[in-house]
């Protein structure tokens, strides 16, 4: 396993974060296709073998259950202070006024809970899931500084969002003295390139670490793009931010396809070794719910593209419309399926 600091913090991670939005107790109008407490443990076990000591989790993710497996697992097969855990808020728990976004009062309520779910006294790495535009950023800011100097986070990261947003947010919390972001998770693949235009370049100016989702964009890049499995058949979200680019997907996932098969690996390999290579991103956040998928993510590391390689992977990309950094009003129903 290869190691680097999250951005300019001194906190080392494993160049692989596992994703854990795979693991929980399924729940209705959420994610069918999570593996229960049983068939995830092996996951956790298999990650921490090979070097794995990232693991990102969620509030929403399957009503707060992915951080009680996430929990219990790394407390069973991991000591305390060699793992980074990393768990997100904003997403409401309950449709009702208060129950989710980033006011004062709900932030402090999700930190809590999410500590008693994970069954640990800290969260290494606590992150906003989503901008909060009911919220002013002074607010957030300051709960998410009082969160740090409470030992409750060490310390603190954010999700997609506009990048004018995110500068907002840094530059709010440099005026006032309090604690700034020291990551972001935006959405970026092969597939869905549009954070190279702002935020990479201002995660890079600001020293921010890049530990993206989606990184194999859900699948697609893993397998003839007209192929299905029980998740993408399934999977709402991933429909709905990639549904209306296939025609413009399918010749990079024909390139994607065509390098792995002339090198004797896995598609999957080609697509994150692409990911890697790129020198703003930390660790990829990878999902995994058979073994080999684990494996081929943990083999990218040793996939080293030429030029010519990625030459070919990047130039039939087009611009895309951004998906995936905003969602309807937090009163206007439950929104827990969030990546």
């Amino acid at each position: 396993m290869h190691y680097t600091t999250l951005g300019r913090t001194g906190l080392r991670v494993s160049r692989l974060c596992l994703g854990c939005m795979t693991y929980g107790i399924p729940q209705p109008g959420q994610h069918q296709w999570t593996l229960d407490e049983e068939t995830s443990r092996p996951f956790f076990r298999q990650a921490l073998e090979a070097g794995i000591n990232f693991f990102d989790t969620a509030n929403g993710y399957s009503s707060g259950t992915s951080e009680e497996i996430t929990g219990r697992a790394l407390k069973d097969f991991a000591r305390r202070d060699e793992v980074v855990i990393a768990t997100k808020a904003w997403v409401p728990w309950r449709n009702a006024p208060n129950t989710g976004g980033l006011s004062r009062k709900a932030l402090l309520q999700a930190v809590d809970d999410s500590l008693e779910r994970l069954g640990t006294d800290y969260i290494d790495l606590y992150q906003i899931h989503r901008f909060d535009a009911d919220t002013p950023v002074e607010e957030t800011m300051e709960a998410l500084h009082d969160i740090v100097k409470a030992g409750k986070a060490r310390y603190i990261g954010a999700s997609s969002m506009a990048a004018w947003q995110f500068s907002k947010m840094q530059y709010t919390a440099s005026a006032h003295g309090w604690t700034r972001f020291v990551s972001m998770q935006p959405q970026v693949n092969l597939i869905y390139r549009e954070e190279e235009r702002e935020m990479l370049p201002l995660c890079a100016d600001m020293g921010v670490g890049v530990i993206p989702w989606s990184p194999l964009a859900r699948g697609k890049l893993t397998r003839p793009l007209d192929a299905t499995t029980a998740r993408s058949e399934t999977d709402q979200f991933g429909k709905a931010i990639y549904a209306r680019t296939a025609h413009q997907d399918a010749t990079i996932v024909d390139a994607v396809l065509k390098i792995a098969a002339a090198r004797g690996v896995p598609p999957a390999q080609v697509a994150l070794a692409w990911l890697l290579a790129k020198a703003e991103i930390t660790a990829p956040i990878v999902g995994a719910s058979k073994p080999a998928q684990l494996a081929d993510a943990v083999a990218a590391l040793d996939v080293t593209l030429s030029a010519e390689e990625i030459g070919t992977l990047e130039a039939p990309y087009l611009p895309h419309a951004v998906t995936g950094v905003s969602f309807p009003s937090r009163f206007s129903g439950r929104v827990s399926v969030v990546s």
